[in-house]
């Protein structure tokens, strides 16, 4: 029995039901979790009205997705909800990996400090959705319709009809764009005949959520993951543990691909298993429990026509790394804000083209990924099982060996290699935040208020300009004239604690010079940053005319 209270939304019969033609509207995305709700509160704080449909009435049934990865929580920052997750989750950067009875070494996921978010919270999805309708119900242009299901899907007059059933009876409406976000079952890609092509793994686990008033295996001190390799609870398989909000624990079981998974999530099944690894004394209750199948698999294209899809509906990974519903939000990340300049004008429809480029990589990065730490955790052959457990022996005292043990390599922000829409790079720079990766955090100074770098570069294009004192004339005309421009880019500069702020920019300053550290930024070096916050150019001097460059090619239009 869930400790959680779900909320349950009210169904509304909506103003389409009966309309002849059928209404349009500029975006409609098709599923409530993670990836759709995030998407609807990009586009309506971007001014594009969106209407959401969803066939339940409530947020995700089970934790589900628990590690919420500092590159979400930044793009949930943006959006206005982070600081509730923050104050409901579980914060960790440290795990622990153990071969047999022994702990081989751990690890620290976010060594540098001078970042505001930390690699990991865990939090529950029903939460992270919770958290999302909230800020949702606050915010206009966002139509959500609970209790509404996809039944047909077809292109019209330049877009999409949809056929939705209510308890009303059913409805058509139109679309311009239609996102598809409705999960690894999605009705859309189901509707438009579409498939996976990918690798199923012939393994399943069990995912126990338990409620323990007092902490496993007396640890009282920081939070951390803890994976076993054929520990002495589960003798010849792997374990997992993670810590989440309301002191429920998520433990993971490998179980073997003949393991039947009707029978493995009895209650009667479970017990057992528990008490062999917590103690005979172990108290719990059960959250949730199910069975499932590892699964690498992505669709060809992630647009077809006037339907795009993200998260789940698009590709599917390992659960290893959290890279499941962390990719999901990237996605809707890196679509929101073109769709956003498509609908308005600002660029043309095939920019829409690089976001099946750049989350096609994406998810090809992470489905190598977790394909190889799959391949690790369930070796198929008596040479592979060898090999594993001989890295695993050598991990306890040789370096070499810990960045061979693959328990699950955990979700970063990716990195847009050869996007379309970068400028390529000038030579001479030292920092990894090139053309494609996503910008970096640090501490800076706005008067008397301590800030962040990254909450003062919202919304769209901006240049980061590091440097002291006044702006020649022109490259201040310059930068009025790119500010007031069709596709706005704002200016930012950034100053070092001993010299003045630059004139005729914002400026802030660079508290404890990390920014300078992180970007390289030596006086004169100028970024173009894009939307989702990815480097889409960089140089050494600021120059108009290759700024305007790089913002044609970084919205598609050249």
């Amino acid at each position: 029995m869930s400790s959680y209270v779900y909320p349950h939304y009210e169904y509304r019969r909506c103003a389409d039901h009966g309309l002849s033609p059928p209404n349009r509207h500029q975006v409609v995305i098709v599923g409530g979790g993670m990836v759709g709700l995030t998407a609807a509160l990009d586009l309506a704080q971007r001014g594009v009205p969106v209407v959401l449909i969803d066939d339940d009435d409530t947020v995700s049934v089970g934790s589900r997705s628990i590690c919420q990865a500092k590159r979400s929580l930044e793009i949930w920052d943006r959006l206005g909800c982070a600081e509730a997750m923050m104050a409901r989750g579980v914060t960790w950067q440290v795990g622990r990996v153990f071969f047999r009875n022994r702990e081989i070494f751990n690890f620290d996921l976010l060594p540098e400090g001078g970042q505001r978010f930390p690699a990991f919270i865990n939090l529950q999805q029903y939460y992270v959705e919770q958290f999302l309708v909230e800020r949702l119900q606050e915010t206009r242009g966002v139509e959500l319709r609970w209790k509404n299901k996809l039944a047909g899907l077809m292109p019209c007059d330049g877009g999409m009809r949809l056929t939705v059933e209510t308890p009303d009876g059913p409805y058509d409406m139109e679309a311009d764009w239609v996102i598809a976000a409705d999960g690894a079952r999605s009705t859309a890609r189901r509707l438009l005949g579409l498939d996976f092509k990918g690798r199923v793994f012939e393994d399943r686990f069990l995912i126990a959520d338990v409620k323990m008033k007092q902490p496993p295996f007396g640890r009282t001190g920081p939070t951390e993951r803890l994976f076993w390799f054929e520990p002495p609870f589960h003798k010849g398989d792997s374990a997992l543990m993670h810590r989440q909000a309301d002191d429920v624990y998520r433990i993971d079981f490998q179980l073997g691909w003949q393991a039947d998974p009707e029978l493995e999530r009895q209650p009667e099944r479970v017990t057992p298993r528990l008490k062999a690894m917590l103690g005979d004394d172990a108290a719990f209750d059960f959250e949730w429990v199910s069975v499932y199948t590892f699964q690498c698999r992505r669709l060809e294209k992630f647009r077809h026509g006037r339907v795009i899809f993200a998260g789940d509906a698009a590709h599917q990974v390992s659960p290893f790394g959290a890279r499941g519903g962390n990719s999901g939000v990237q996605d809707v990340d890196n679509l929101c804000w073109k769709l956003a300049l498509v609908l308005g004008g600002q660029a043309p429809e095939k920019l829409l083209d690089s976001y099946d480029a750049e989350r096609g990589h994406a998810a090809d990065d992470n489905i190598r990924i977790t394909t190889r730490s799959t391949d690790f955790m369930t070796p198929r052959t008596a040479m592979s099982r060898r090999f594993r457990d001989a890295v695993l022996k050598l991990a306890e005292t040789h370096g070499f060996a810990r960045r061979l043990v693959n328990s699950g390599r955990l979700s970063t922000a990716t990195f847009l290699k050869n996007s379309p829409l970068s400028t390529p790079d000038e030579p001479g720079f030292t920092s990894t935040t090139a053309p494609g990766a996503a910008a970096l955090d640090a501490p800076v100074q706005i008067g008397n208020r301590k800030a962040w770098l990254l909450e003062t570069l919202r919304g769209g294009f901006h240049g980061l300009y590091f440097g002291n004192g006044a702006l020649p004339h022109e490259q201040a005309a310059a930068l009025r004239e790119l500010r007031a421009g069709p596709v706005p880019v704002h200016t930012l500069g950034i100053a070092n604690p001993a010299g003045a702020t630059l004139a005729d920019i914002p400026t802030v300053i660079d508290a404890e010079g990390l920014a300078a550290k992180r970007y390289d930024g030596k006086p004169g070096t100028f970024y173009l940053l894009r939307p989702d916050q990815h480097v889409a150019a960089r140089w050494r001097r600021f120059d108009a005319a290759l700024v305007k460059s790089a913002l044609d090619r970084a919205t598609a239009r050249t």
